[in-house]
């Protein structure tokens, strides 16, 4: 049986936007447009350990990262945070990402307790089951933080701070 026209030119289409769309298994979170990796910008002053890998059940296993020399020296992170990515990007932001081990709710709780102690005013934020965030501001920097469970991690949570200067 000979395979109609429409057939062919439906499958073909089919195979086209596969190719085009990328099924793979590659990283799906591509890094926007002027963002440069902290690792890749200073070279010179990286650690003889690299970004913070991760064990079999998805825990940092890697020394942390330093924090870089313009994150806010006041902004509080909590006691034993991985740091994992370090990333400058346009308009002086800067982002930093961690990992914490001490549960979602104690991460939360020293957030909410610590940012306003150090002198930021939290700004605007939620707290769902398994992720928070807030904006913060203080009289030099302004920001956001993010918190989310990490799914193969236990205890362990996705604490990212984005940062820059007040203009």
């Amino acid at each position: 049986m000979k395979p109609s026209p429409s057939a062919a030119v439906l499958a073909g289409a089919v195979l086209g936007l596969a190719a085009v769309t990328g099924c793979s298994a590659a990283d799906k979170h591509a890094k926007p447009p002027g963002a440069a990796t902290y690792a890749a910008e200073q070279a010179t002053d990286q650690p003889t350990g690299s970004a913070a890998g991760a064990a079999p059940g998805g825990c940092p296993t890697a020394a942390s990262l330093p924090l870089p020399k313009d994150f806010p020296e006041s902004l509080p992170v909590p006691d034993g945070a991985v740091v994992t990515s370090v990333e400058h990007r346009t308009g002086g932001r800067l982002v930093v990402a961690t990992v914490v081990r001490g549960g979602f709710d104690t991460t939360l709780a020293f957030l909410h307790k610590r940012l306003p102690t150090a002198g930021y005013t939290p700004e605007q934020g939620e707290v769902e089951e398994d992720d928070a965030e807030s904006n913060f501001s203080s009289t030099t920097v302004r920001g956001r933080w993010t918190l989310r469970k990490m799914p193969h991690c236990e205890g362990g949570v996705y604490l990212t701070y984005l940062t820059s200067a007040v203009p």
